[in-house]
């Protein structure tokens, strides 16, 4: 094994350990959506991303009915946060098409579905400590990607992020970084990436975004508030990497 595979497996070791340690919950109550409120304004605030107020922390589209927000727990504290759109040519509500709608509209025109993680925020003190919280938190949207069974997942970030995007997931540039877009005070770029085509790739290459098929219906099964949703799930990564002949989505 080359030095750069040997490194790419102790980072895959490494993720694998932290999730040993944490817990995904769909933010449904108004206590859980006050914690991931705090959470973004920390973040928002140390990125000077948008004006702070309470429209921008918690907004009505938090509550979609193909929107899902999550919070991400490391040993019971919230650490990171993400909202999910599953966007469909019959469901087009989503926070990239606000920005960018003539791109997502032409994707959504040819059929295809996507989803759409935005509103991602990191308790800043532990993102220095746990810098690898980003890709706990984006395994949130393999697997809604792959539950779904969308044709492409967007990335609507800063430009000088979107490298760690092509790098992870082979993301195409959709366009160009734009300066100062709608109501963000930054610049802003939107990938996509092909992810029917990249799963088994990236499974094999960072197998800590793998799931099992239990885990992505607990996550996402049902956006009616219901009572029977999990208060908590569990990561099966590990458990994806031995179970054998599993059944997949055909690529």
């Amino acid at each position: 094994m080359d030095a750069i595979g040997s490194t790419r497996n102790r980072f895959s070791e490494k993720l694998l350990e932290l999730l040993d340690h944490v817990e995904y919950r769909r933010v449904e109550s108004g206590e859980d959506m006050e914690d991931v409120a705090r959470i973004r304004f920390k973040a928002y605030k140390m990125a000077d991303i948008l004006p702070l107020s309470g429209s921008t922390l918690i907004d009505d589209i938090d509550f979609d009915s193909h929107a899902y927000v999550f919070g991400i727990y490391y040993e019971e504290r919230l650490i990171s946060t993400v909202r999910v759109h599953h966007v469909t040519p019959e469901h087009r509500a989503s926070s990239s098409g606000s920005v960018f709608g003539k791109e997502i509209d032409s994707f959504l025109d040819a059929g295809m579905s996507l989803i759409d993680p935005v509103r991602l925020a990191a308790d800043p003190e532990i993102l220095k400590e746990m810098p690898a919280i980003p890709y706990l938190t984006l395994r949130v949207a393999t697997m809604a990607s792959e539950h779904f069974d969308v044709d492409r997942c967007l990335s609507l970030v800063k430009p000088q992020h979107a490298a760690f995007y092509k790098r992870v997931f082979d993301a195409d540039t959709i366009v160009s970084p734009q300066k100062n877009c709608g109501n963000y005070k930054i610049d802003l770029t939107l990938l996509a990436a092909r992810v029917r085509e990249i799963r088994p790739w990236l499974y094999t290459r960072f197998p800590f975004f793998d799931s099992e098929p239990f885990e992505r219906r607990m996550m996402f099964n049902g956006n009616e508030r219901a009572s029977f949703t999990p208060l908590t799930v569990r990561p099966t990564a590990r458990l994806a990497m031995t179970t054998q002949h599993r059944t997949r989505m055909p690529l």
